[in-house]
């Protein structure tokens, strides 16, 4: 596969055809506008053309109430939903139509005003509990708690801190005034709740005495009648709003019929969105709408008939060498490749006019992936929860590229398994050997545990495959482009290296003591290390080309030193797995060393399925992400330029339903 071919479109469409022009490129979903501006500016016709403006703002607003309604209504009347279930489809253009959208945004804000009124509800039986926390230490007293003394006396309500005796308290209020008293209304670990009764006059008096004493005045002089009777009406008041939050709480749960009218109108407003976010990149005049941006080359055919039907004037043009960083990037994948995706976007797409990577990635990641894994048992749930999510859920986008890639790396970890002998590790031999048999276990082809050192050889050789694969990539792009002796001169130089290195490994293994093949190995190294050489300083410039030589040779022998013996990995998490598998087959089987009995029997299922789920998740995770690292930064750095935008058309994009394919 390769990156789909771009077009850049300039179109003059009439304004009265807009929303409808707007609407046939949705359901294509092959046309990502630009800016318009920029490329009028400098011309006469700048000045007669303004920006588009569009609902975009009003339609964020009501998007954002329509799925707040949908989260509000599965968060009081959660609909049971079968397991793995896939989105409803429906056809596109039943999502361009806006019939039953204003009912639903009317039923979104009813829904909305029941769910704000919950919450002050809930607010204000916060307070009113705190209230009837605070009324718990006055309930004793049959004074209302708005009394302020009589005519000639004042009260004064507060709390002390329990560390101070009140006989202390006590005698320094006599000390000011005789006749005032202060009475302990409750008492507490922390605080001692009192009623300071004193002549009027003599109130700041007796505060200045008190302050001492960590005094603090009750803040609930404003509540009418006692405490008691505060705490009998905050609790009616409570038994009043639990009703009133269940009756609006009840009436969300009826609105819950709306539940699929409001998800549809939500995906409606979101295709709104995406024509709103077009339009304000367009410029018009009074009567004519101008529009640029980005097509496929092969869907030119299809949109010329649209343009057209709309009495449009269009033309489009290759991508010159200043528009090549701004051209957006799409990959054509088959169902094999398409699984890479998920790969690459994560990294980054490859820049415009580059080389997809996916095709050539795609069988040394499935490969890899398999040899880290290789166990029949994880290969074969790994392939079957594949299927079944992709016949459930009918996944889309990055969704089904990693079913896809679960599906091939299940497969490809069933034959590796097949070949190292691995069914959840050595699950066969371990249960034979419970019943009395000394049977080996299933024959192999190789042992990651027996052939550790073999594996580790055959990794690193794959790993030499993997990255000469990617120079080669890199040597067919720089000859496509001109640069013939530049590659030559890095890439045909490592390989001219590489061949006498195998010459020199042939003479040492195969023909020992052959001074005639020494000689021509050293000769062909030294030949391929001239050729670096001299392309590196090639490459340099000025005071750089002294050190090119050093700085070459360095770089060179530590990048490909470091880069093999990273494919060493591969033994060291096809090993891991392995090995901790086999350790929780032999800890399940302890219990029946001397004969299964039920209790073993259960023994061994229990231990078995859990550490064989830890031993499956850790590694389906773990091998993934050390593939992607030989990916990414071994094999990548042979050849890779990112860096691509990708290309984001204007098409219908949904939430809740999946439109028609």
């Amino acid at each position: 596969m390769a990156i789909v071919q771009m077009k850049k479109l300039r179109l003059l469409a009439v304004r009265d055809s807009k929303e409808e022009l707007l609407k046939e490129l949705a359901l294509r979903g092959c046309v990502e506008f630009s800016e318009t501006e920029s490329a009028l500016e400098g011309s006469e016709e700048a000045s007669l053309v303004h920006r588009e403006s569009s609902e975009l703002s009003s339609l964020k607003t009501r998007h954002a109430s329509l799925t707040h309604a949908v989260s509000l209504l599965d968060q009081y009347a959660p609909k049971k939903t079968k397991f793995l279930s896939a989105k409803p489809e429906l056809e596109n253009r039943v999502l361009l139509d806006d019939t039953g959208l204003a009912g639903a945004l009317r039923t979104a804000e009813t829904i909305e005003g029941y769910d704000a009124r919950i919450k002050r509800i809930g607010a204000e039986e916060s307070r009113l509990r705190s209230v009837i926390e605070s009324l718990q230490p006055w309930l004793s007293l049959d004074l209302p708690l708005n009394f302020e003394g009589t005519g000639r006396t004042s009260a004064l309500m507060g709390s002390i801190p329990s560390r101070f005796p009140m006989e202390t308290v006590s005698a320094a209020i006599e000390a000011v005034d005789e006749e005032s008293e202060i009475f302990t209304i409750h008492e507490e670990k922390k605080s001692r709740y009192v009623l300071l009764v004193c002549m009027r006059e003599a109130l700041p008096a007796m505060q200045d005495a008190l302050r001492p004493f960590g005094f603090a005045p009750s803040a609930l002089s404003g509540m009418n009648g006692t405490a008691r009777e505060c705490k009998l009406n905050a609790e009616q008041s409570l038994k009043e709003l639990a009703a009133e939050k269940e009756n609006c709480a009840r009436y969300i749960v009826d609105d819950a019929v709306h539940r699929d009218e409001l998800k549809l109108a939500a995906d409606r407003v979101s295709v709104k969105i995406a024509m709103a976010e077009a339009e304000e990149k367009l410029c018009g005049t009074d009567s004519v709408l101008v529009m640029e941006g980005w097509i496929p080359a092969d869907r030119e055919q299809d949109l010329a008939q649209v343009f057209e039907r709309f009495g449009c004037a269009w033309e489009t043009l290759d991508p010159t060498e200043e528009e090549l960083a701004s051209v957006p990037v799409k990959l054509k994948n088959n169902k094999f490749t398409n699984s890479m995706n998920m790969v690459t976007n994560m990294y980054s797409l490859p820049a415009y006019g580059t080389v997809d990577p996916n095709p050539l990635m795609a069988p040394f990641f499935i490969l890899f992936y398999g040899l880290m894994m290789a166990d029949m048992g994880y290969g074969f749930l790994m392939i079957v929860a594949a299927l079944v999510a992709m016949k459930k859920l009918k996944p889309r986008g990055g969704t089904l590229a990693f079913c896809q890639l679960l599906l091939y790396g299940g497969i490809s970890t069933f034959i590796m398994g097949a070949l190292t002998g691995g069914l959840f590790g050595d699950a066969p031999r371990v249960i034979a050997g419970m019943f009395g048999s000394d049977w080996p276990g299933l024959p192999h082809l190789f042992s990651p545990v027996e052939d550790s050192e073999k594996v580790l050889y055959g990794a690193m050789a794959l790993g030499v495959i993997h990255l000469n694969f990617g120079m080669a990539v890199n040597f067919s792009q720089r000859w496509k482009h001109g640069d013939r002796i530049g590659a030559i001169l890095e890439e045909g130089a490592q390989w001219v290296i590489l061949a006498g290195g195998l010459i020199f490994a042939a003479q040492m293994f195969l023909f020992k003591d052959n001074g005639t093949l020494k000689n021509v190995a050293l000769g062909v190294m030294g030949l391929g290390v001239a050729m670096l050489l001299i392309g590196a300083i090639r490459s340099a410039s000025g005071i750089g080309k002294l050190t090119a030589p050093f700085s070459c040779i360095y770089s060179t022998l530590t990048g490909w030193f470091g880069d093999v013996l990273s494919y060493s990995r591969i033994m060291a998490l096809m090993l891991a797995g392995g090995v901790v598998a086999q350790v929780f087959n032999t800890i399940a089987a302890m219990p029946s060393e001397k004969g299964v009995t039920p209790v073993s029997g259960i023994i061994f299922i229990v231990v078995f399925l859990i550490g064989h789920a830890l031993n499956f998740a850790l590694n389906l995770l773990g091998c993934f992400v050390h593939d992607l690292r030989l990916q990414c930064l071994e094999f990548f750095g042979k050849f890779y330029h990112d860096g691509g935008k990708p290309f984001e058309p204007l098409r219908i994009r949904t939430q809740y339903i999946n439109p028609q394919e």
